[in-house]
């Protein structure tokens, strides 16, 4: 089939969107004159039914874009000039495998870190033969905990692993509450699914701090101040205790800590709640009574609300409520943060961890590669960056930028782009789409496992991840059968795992047979009676986070860097908090660089509530100036009252506009959060002024 598919002029040949979204839409790719003119969804997916969104939609721009990298390349003038020349992949290969022997010998092999995430969702491109070229190597590990760590041990430390309500079932809920998380934008076939609820009379509810696609959707949008979730979640607890809302039979037989968490939530009264969140007490009032006497209730939590200091400990929050009511033996009930853990695979197969000849490798948090990039003793002297762009989408990028500019820094990236961070760098590598190359993928949120196999032939020389490490492997002498395994004998591996019972029955062959094959699910309904935690039960009190330092129980904790109803900005020298969050046609840093994306959001934008705007004597439509003590922003005022005083969002992130600082990471710290050593994006303080003219 494989061949068939890239020999074949024309046709149309299932594919799957690479992209990092839950959906993980299976796709129908067009081919005339053996080019991918089109990309449609695939009617025949169950979930995805043949909707796909705009970025995905137009994917063949970015495949056959003019700016591709197809060839190696070599650096030639200064770091971040992006001046390159064309060289020969032997070139290439004989410049790494020298240099990293000499690195291992005169600085030892921790003093090499790979970056990378989930640029392309695929299993082998993230989790495959770059692991294994790591491991062998005996390079440092990198830590990537940039997007959900901290949710997920939130969501972990009530419920034991990282899944929830599956998706389908979602449509029978009566009150659906989204919680941090613009699904408009990024998770588009929830709303499909939340539309027909509606449709048979459910309310959707959604709560965040910008009233964005999904805010306008909804049927009551509640807007509070960043960070203060946890603070509206342990209120609405108060208020089901207070007024009897709660299953006591599912407390006292499901439930650790209920007794506690009753006498704990005392405290956070409608008016103490309303102080910190600047919701209305009245509002409160009214969710916890929506929420509260709801026959069936589902809470999806979104990604934004863990990117702060109280990240974890907010979701934690949030997690706890369905056990209140007893959602969870209701179908369609409940709630999901993730549902990735139903489909782990043999990680260590994979992974090969066996090959390191240093177990004991320092681990790097890639939220601080700045840091990590300035360190003196024990320095990493190269990065292999991959399936990223941490100039454009790591915290306080402008240490970022002085660490990729060190000229003793040996810098590699494999990229389909020139991207800001393949401009420092010393050796650029071209990376094939995903369409180019076998994969597996897997959902986030649905349950189904899907195969992409190549549509067309790579373009120029451009290698996948698989291909590439292997050969990197092979060129350091690495003789392992690990580094002479195919994609289908990796795959094959991967889902060879007894230890997930939700894998059983997906095989390869069932994946070549129908390319999207469904989970076996029957283990959910017993789950309850085995939760992987401490307990066995759904922790409303956790011991384990008490033993860590932190509250056992759902807790608001105000955040570090930024300013709730009580604690207000006015007087400070940064008054304002900055949220960066997605917009609607990038996929964080992807797509900023084609021109029919950049088009749709025309440019980066600061939403500025008019009360703000006038402080600062400001107009919509002025040039500003965003800061604080880390960098600068220079983007467009947009006054608009889609959230409330005293916060500002810019939605997307810009690769390096001409002459414009729009990197809107400048601004962001790198703290980690209270769990899972997460990013706290969310968690900045920002001044905003008019930009000054010529400058």
């Amino acid at each position: 089939m494989t061949q068939d598919m890239i020999q074949q002029e024309n046709g149309i040949f299932p594919g799957v969107c690479p992209l990092d979204c839950p959906d993980t839409c299976g796709l129908l790719l067009h081919k005339e004159n053996g080019k991918i003119v089109k990309v449609t969804g695939d009617p025949d997916h169950p979930v995805t039914q043949g909707a796909i969104c705009n970025k995905v939609r137009n994917m063949a721009h970015r495949v056959y874009h003019p700016e591709r990298v197809l060839y190696p390349m070599r650096r030639v003038g200064a770091k971040g000039e992006g001046t390159f020349e064309r060289i020969s992949w032997d070139e290439a290969v004989q410049e790494i495998t020298a240099r990293y022997k000499g690195l291992i010998e005169e600085h030892g092999s921790e003093s090499i870190l790979p970056y990378s995430f989930y640029g392309n969702m695929g299993i082998l491109s993230v989790d495959g033969m770059d692991r294994r070229f790591f491991n062998k190597l005996g390079a440092s590990r990198l830590k990537q905990s940039i997007c959900n760590s901290a949710g997920s041990e939130g969501w972990k430390s009530v419920m034991g692993f990282n899944g929830g309500t599956v998706p389908e079932v979602t449509v029978l809920a009566d009150v659906i509450i989204v919680w941090g998380g613009n699904i408009v934008s990024t998770n588009m076939h929830q709303v499909v699914l939340a539309e027909k609820a509606r449709k048979s009379g459910a309310k959707v509810i959604v709560i965040d701090v910008h009233k964005n696609q999904t805010g306008q959707w909804a049927d009551w949008f509640i807007p509070l101040f960043p960070g203060t979730d946890a603070a509206l979640a342990v209120g609405i607890m108060h208020i089901m205790f207070r007024d009897g809302m709660v299953n006591e039979e599912f407390l006292q037989h499901y439930t650790l800590g209920h007794e506690e968490l009753r006498e704990h939530v005392r405290t956070y009264t409608p008016a103490y709640v309303s102080s910190i969140t600047g919701v209305s007490a009245e509002d409160i009032e009214k969710l916890a009574e929506l929420y509260g006497r709801a026959q069936v209730s589902y809470i999806h939590i979104g990604n934004g609300l863990q990117h702060h200091d109280n990240g974890g400990l907010t979701v934690r929050s949030i997690a706890v409520l369905p056990a209140l009511t007893g959602q969870w033996l209701k179908r369609g009930g409940g709630a999901s943060k993730s549902n990735g853990g139903y489909n782990s695979m043999d990680s260590d197969a994979l992974e090969r961890p066996d090959l390191r000849p240093n177990p004991e490798a320092r681990t790097i948090n890639m939220n601080r590669i700045g840091e990590a990039l300035a360190m003196t003793e024990h320095p990493i002297k190269s990065v292999f960056v991959y399936c990223s762009n941490p100039l454009v989408v790591a915290p306080d990028t402008e240490r970022v930028r002085e660490g990729f500019a060190r000229e003793d820094l040996f810098t590699v990236v494999h990229d389909l782009f020139m991207t800001d961070t393949a401009k420092y760098a010393d050796i650029v590598l071209p990376a094939t789409s995903s369409f180019e190359n076998t994969d597996l993928f897997s959902s986030y949120w649905h349950q189904y496992i899907q195969l992409q196999e190549p549509v067309i032939p790579a373009l120029g020389e451009s290698k996948s991840n698989v291909e590439l490490f292997s050969l990197l492997g092979r060129a350091m002498g690495f003789n392992e059968p690990a580094f002479y395994e195919t994609e289908e004998e990796m795959i094959a591996r991967a889902l060879d795992y007894p230890d997930n019972p939700y894998l059983n029955g997906v095989t390869l062959d069932k994946l070549k047979a129908h390319r999207h094959v469904k989970l076996d699910m029957t283990p959910l309904e017993t789950y309850l009676d085995r939760l992987p935690t401490p307990s066995g039960q759904i922790e409303l009190y956790s011991a384990q986070l008490e033993a860590a330092g932190l509250p056992p129980l759902p807790t608001y904790v105000p955040l570090k860097e930024g300013y709730d109803g009580v604690r207000r900005g006015r007087g400070h020298q940064y008054p304002l908090m900055f949220i960066s969050p997605p917009n609607h046609n990038f996929l964080n840093s992807t797509f900023a660089n084609v021109e029919k994306h950049q088009k749709l959001e025309k440019e980066p934008a600061l939403q500025i509530h008019p009360e703000d705007a006038a402080e600062r004597g400001l107009q919509d439509g002025d040039m500003v100036t965003v800061y604080n003590d880390r960098g600068t922003y220079e983007v467009r005022a947009k006054v608009t009252d889609k959230m409330l005083p005293g916060t500002v969002v810019s939605q997307g992130l810009w690769w390096e506009g001409e002459g414009r600082k729009q990197r809107a990471n400048a601004l962001t710290p790198d703290r980690l959060s209270d769990m899972g050593e997460g990013a706290t994006f969310f968690s900045t303080v920002v001044e905003v002024r008019a930009k000054e003219k010529g400058i």
